[in-house]
């Protein structure tokens, strides 16, 4: 037996499944990491919080890093389904502004926004990290565009307001959101800002009309 597989077996009563443990460490991640941040975040406060020997965070992922990125693949799994019900029940503007804002809050409320926004800023020092974010960001892209693209798709407005260029501004603003509670702690700026986006999504009502096709 390796000495990383028997700190498994020291480490899980009743002897532990791998499966468990992977999974008891991908909890753990995600809440040390939303809890303490990424700073505070290490093999040994995870392994702490899952209960595990701290060898196993290399053993089942091969590091810290791994693991953080197993765990985001874990809510971004979780978020696509349950946020592809609320967005797609949008059928105007003013009802996929109405989505977004549901989105963010429902992101804010259980920490996905905070994990995400985590590994974002620690990206920016370490390149294999930025790749493996980048990524994992181009689904949530992919997403606001399909949905853009299914509201408001061959109007005016969409001449006016790309897809793409939608999708680069809502995920600018649900990153920059995060940093921008450093100095709106109780949120009532980034509340104006959501406001503001409803009072405007009336006034595109008109540009949403589909143009009529060419004749040949």
């Amino acid at each position: 037996m390796t000495e990383d597989a028997a700190g498994e077996a020291k480490s899980r009563p009743g002897r532990r499944s791998a499966e468990e443990t992977r999974r008891r460490l991908i909890d753990a991640a995600e809440t040390v990491l939303r809890e303490n941040g990424y700073a505070g975040t290490s093999a040994r406060t995870i392994a702490a919080a899952a209960d595990v020997n701290a060898a196993l965070v290399f053993y089942h992922f091969g590091g810290v890093d791994q693991l953080l990125l197993a765990a985001l693949d874990r809510s971004t799994a979780e978020r696509m389904e349950m946020h592809a019900v609320t967005a797609g029940a949008a059928r105007t503007v003013e009802e996929l502004v109405e989505a977004a804002v549901t989105i963010y809050r429902t992101d804010l409320e259980r920490g996905y926004l905070a994990q995400f926004s985590e590994l974002v800023a620690a990206a920016v020092t370490k390149p294999a990290l930025r790749a493996e974010i980048s990524t994992r960001a181009e689904p949530w892209v992919a997403f606001v565009e399909e949905h853009w693209q299914r509201v408001v798709g061959g109007s005016p407005l969409a001449k006016i307001l790309p897809a793409r260029d939608v999708a680069d501004a809502a995920l600018t603003f649900y990153l920059g959101v995060n940093l921008f509670s450093v100095i709106d702690p109780d949120r009532q700026r980034t509340d104006g800002v959501l406001d503001l986006a409803r009072r405007l999504a009336p006034r595109a009502r008109l540009l949403t009309m589909r143009l009529p096709g060419r004749r040949g």
